[in-house]
């Protein structure tokens, strides 16, 4: 598999183009009394990627269900799992968007996370192989040869064109990949630096109105239809001093997430706060289903087709991702 890492984007840069919610309080740590009912600590820095996915953060925020749990949250931008994982095991972030590759890589690296709460489901048409619109690539046997944009390397978004370049005929070694953050794929697309990009809402459908980039698959087909995609993950070691503060994070984003997945407005009407789209495109975007509650067997779903695309040297046990599990 030939990987090509281009120049990447500071997360500085990345935040000065994002409309970030705004989320109170201090960047002090603030840790309840010892013996109280409370968190044992209320301050928290919670990275998360300015996509559909993590929305239940923002509404929880919002909502003031976590200020109801006794936490503060503020957020920092990422440009994917992967990226975010030694911010988590630095302590820099106290918990943050992954998605489940990300998760079961670094597990196996000895990093071990635990999965707080699930955060978001693929479905058709949410993540999709997107090419200009004068490319002269119209199928997946055409990306033979290609360079193919994704937002992190060894991640989810190779995992998927993986598996897709699979069903059609061809394998990870007959592409180029390209690391580039999500807001960087469509200027790459325009400017020819990249021939394809793997490209998630809301930036699938700016691309498609904006610069008329045409689809060439979809990626969660066939043994990703339906697939799991990102959670919000603490270290093992966290979970194990702050047990409280994570049940009070699981309860607060439970209520958002049981909101996103019952009530697309309040998703659309969250989504202009912290990414760069208006009203008007957040009413049109397509989006996966937001789980409600972490499963196991959904899990595993990952962990096997990881191990099935050499993706995990063993396989992996999905249960220890959960916070409860051993470690």
């Amino acid at each position: 598999m030939r990987f090509k890492l281009a120049s990447r984007v500071a997360v500085v840069g990345l935040a000065a183009v994002l409309s970030l919610a705004a989320c109170g309080g201090s960047d002090s740590e603030t840790t309840a009394t010892a013996g109280g009912d409370g968190p044992e600590k209320t301050s928290l820095t919670i990275g998360l990627l300015p996509i559909p996915d993590n929305a239940a953060v923002y509404i929880a925020d919002q909502k003031g269900f976590f200020k109801e749990e006794g936490l503060t949250i503020k957020t920092e931008v990422i440009q994917g799992g992967a990226a975010a994982i030694p911010g988590l095991v630095s302590g820099t972030l106290d918990a943050t968007m992954t998605n489940y590759v990300s998760t079961f890589i670094a597990a196996e690296k000895g990093n071990k996370l635990k999965i707080v709460s699930d955060f978001f489901q693929a479905g058709p048409n949410v993540f999709n192989i997107m090419a200009a619109k004068d490319s002269t690539i119209t199928s997946v046997a055409d990306l033979k040869g290609k360079k193919i944009a994704v937002n992190t390397l060894n991640n989810i978004g190779t995992l998927a064109v993986t598996a897709t370049l699979k069903l059609n005929g061809l394998t990870a070694d007959d592409v180029e990949f390209v690391e580039l953050p999500f807001p960087n794929m469509t200027p790459a697309l325009q400017k020819g630096d990249v021939d394809a990009a793997w490209m998630t809402e809301p930036f699938l459908t700016g691309a498609q109105k904006e610069f008329g980039a045409k689809k060439i698959a979809d990626t969660m087909t066939g043994p990703m239809d339906g697939f799991p995609i990102a959670g919000l993950a603490v270290t093992a070691d966290f979970a194990e001093k702050n047990p409280k503060t994570v049940a009070a994070m699981q309860r607060a984003i439970g209520k958002a997430q049981q909101l996103a997945a019952s009530d697309r407005k309040v998703v659309e009407q969250i989504l202009p706060t912290y990414t760069k789209i208006n009203a008007e495109t957040a009413a049109v975007i397509t989006l996966g289903t937001f789980p409600t509650s972490i499963n196991e067997q959904r899990l595993q779903r990952v962990a096997d087709l990881m191990f099935d695309h050499q993706y995990l040297k063993s396989k992996a046990d999905a249960k220890t991702l959960l916070v409860g599990s051993g470690k």
